[in-house]
């Protein structure tokens, strides 16, 4: 992983979100290490709201999807979600730790979840945080497929309808790259960031 990295055991939430604020953000080497490192990418993953990109099959499901998307109505599940072994993520960097901190932020109004659910199960959702006019995505589950996805693309509708100028995704993958996500580098990343935080925090 490129980027900064500094032990940090001792996190507090107003730490926390002062962090993302200059672009920094925390993860642990596994779920059972219960410390901290502050990431500082060289390279940050972005997803322009203006130039999200849904595929015409993944439109299509959407349309015909029973997924019931809610939003902020079970965030501490949500984080067990992502946090829970799955077949192509044998373990996480969400430890006890990092799970206490974002559920303080969730009841400071700074954290927040998009959930699908299927017939009164939680069944796909994703997480981040809210900071200015930003929006810092965390980690995301599926139980059922496109789960994830149809979170991803209601958080978009939701925060273009809030007038929401940064989706910052920490890294891209291939599977982000699908919907429009683009590597930014460190200087250019830092500039984004500095006018999402010129905002006065949003309502999400």
């Amino acid at each position: 992983m490129k980027g900064t990295r500094s032990k940090q055991p001792d996190v507090t939430p107003d730490m926390l979100l002062r962090a993302y604020s200059i672009g920094l953000f925390p993860m642990a080497d596994s779920a059972d290490d219960p410390e901290l490192f502050w990431v500082e990418p060289e390279i940050r993953g972005v997803i322009p709201l203006d130039g999200f990109h849904v595929s015409r099959s993944l439109a299509k499901t959407i349309r015909k999807s029973h997924f019931d998307i809610r939003f902020n109505t079970a965030f501490e599940a949500v984080m067990e979600g992502c946090a829970a072994p799955a077949p192509d993520r044998p373990t996480t960097w969400i430890n006890n730790k990092i799970r206490a901190l974002y559920a303080t932020l969730h009841a400071m109004g700074y954290a927040h979840s998009i959930e699908a659910w299927e017939d009164g199960v939680l069944v796909g959702g994703l997480y981040g945080v809210t900071l200015g006019s930003a929006f810092f995505g965390e980690s995301m589950f599926s139980r059922r497929t496109n789960a994830s996805k149809i979170c991803l693309v209601q958080l978009v509708e939701r925060l273009r309808a809030k007038g929401f100028e940064l989706l910052d995704t920490q890294f891209t993958t291939e599977h982000l790259k699908s919907f429009g996500a683009i590597d930014v580098p460190k200087a250019e990343y830092e500039i984004m960031l500095a006018d999402a935080m010129n905002s006065p925090d949003l309502t999400f």
